[in-house]
């Protein structure tokens, strides 16, 4: 007799805790295919960007392509360390700072 409330509590909670990892996925479903949609619609509608001419991503500002800067701790420096560029993190792009690079505005 002890052990009818333990499984009455044991199949409750799986109950609940299974609603709740369903309505959790459904409801990740539902908004990734409202995301997508939206970012489709945008994608068909907007204009390319000018900045960076419809591409997403441009030359880094910072280190010209280069993928390293010139730097010293000190303000008149005896010797220059090369380091590697911390905007484009060496690739030699950078993303376009106007579309996120979506390449659309």
């Amino acid at each position: 007799m002890p052990l009818e409330p333990i499984r009455f509590l044991r199949t409750s909670a799986g109950v609940i805790v299974g609603g709740f990892v369903v309505i959790s996925a459904v409801s990740s479903a539902a908004i990734g295919a409202f995301r997508y949609t939206t970012e489709e619609k945008r994608k068909k509608r907007g204009l390319a960007c000018r900045a960076c001419r419809g591409k997403g991503f441009f030359i880094c500002k910072l280190c010209k392509g280069d993928a390293t800067i010139k730097w010293s701790p000190l303000y008149d420096p005896v010797c220059i360390n090369p380091c590697l560029c911390p905007t484009c993190d060496g690739h030699r792009v950078q993303r376009c700072l106007n579309c996120l690079g979506k390449a659309y505005c």
